[in-house]
Formats: C-alpha cells, structure tokens, sequence
C-alpha cells in the first residue's frame, strides 16, 4: 500500500510569482534546503536537488520532471538512496490563483511505502518547515525577482 502526503497553503502573491519559486534555481535555493543549478521545469528534463548527507543517505534527490503546466501545475520523479534501496515518490505542486493576489498552492508527494513511517515524517516535517521558509520569502516585498 501507498501513502502520500499531502499539504495546503495560501500564499499572499500572485500565482506567477509563486511559480518563479518553484521553478527558477537560485530562488528554489532560497527556501529550500536542497541546492540545485540544473533545474528546468521541461518534461523530461533530469536534475538533481543536493542537501546535506546523513547516516544512511547521500543527501542527493536524482529528478525527472513529469508536468510543467505553467503555472499551474509542476510535477517530478523524487529518488532518494537509503541504506539499502532506492526510494521512489512523485511530487506534485498545484497552484490556483484566487481573488486579490492570493495563490492556493497544494503539494503531494505520493509513493511511499506505508511501512516507511520514518520516511512519511520525515517528508511530511520537511516540506512543512520549507513551505513555511517558501511563504516568507514570497511574502516579504522585493525578495523574489519577478519572472
């Protein structure tokens, strides 16, 4: 069985800007704690995301873009090496412009194994705690060139 998580945000800026930190390096490397310089929101394009390794993991996110429906919709393959195997889930990010500025963005990371709680929680605080850096960042005036 999989299991996914799946969180829900509403951002004060406008959708096009929400989808330049989503997709543009040097932003995505503001908010996020993974570097990359080689991300493209191209399907197919492969790329790598880069963080810091721990006991068990290389700290590398090997990618593949699925989606890139601007902007509304960015999807990529997510494939960590644990210990023992590789572990493999799709993130997806949904973006919906709402009145005034505002952008609901919903992300989902689908395909872990129901048996990886460590994993789950682990994803589950991650993305939480870079979601929150991403609204900052978006929602301070003048961090975020626009696209």
């Amino acid at each position: 069985m999989s299991e996914t998580v799946s969180l829900d945000y509403e951002i004060k800026s406008p959708i096009d800007r929400v989808w330049h930190a989503l997709t543009d390096p040097a932003t995505l490397m503001q908010w996020m704690f993974f570097e990359t310089e080689d991300f493209q929101p191209v399907v197919g394009h492969h790329f790598q995301f880069r963080g810091k390794a721990a006991t068990g993991w290389t700290g590398v996110v090997d990618c593949e873009v699925l989606a890139a429906e601007v902007p509304h919709r960015l999807s990529y393959r997510w494939v960590t090496e644990g210990q023992r195997d590789l572990h493999q889930t799709t993130v997806t990010w949904t973006l919906t412009a709402v009145d005034h500025g505002v952008t609901k963005l919903h992300l989902e990371q689908t395909g872990f194994d129901s048996a990886a709680k460590q994993e789950i929680g682990g994803a589950r605080y991650g993305w939480t705690h870079q979601l929150d850096q991403l609204e900052t960042l978006l929602t301070r005036e003048g961090r975020v060139d626009e696209p």
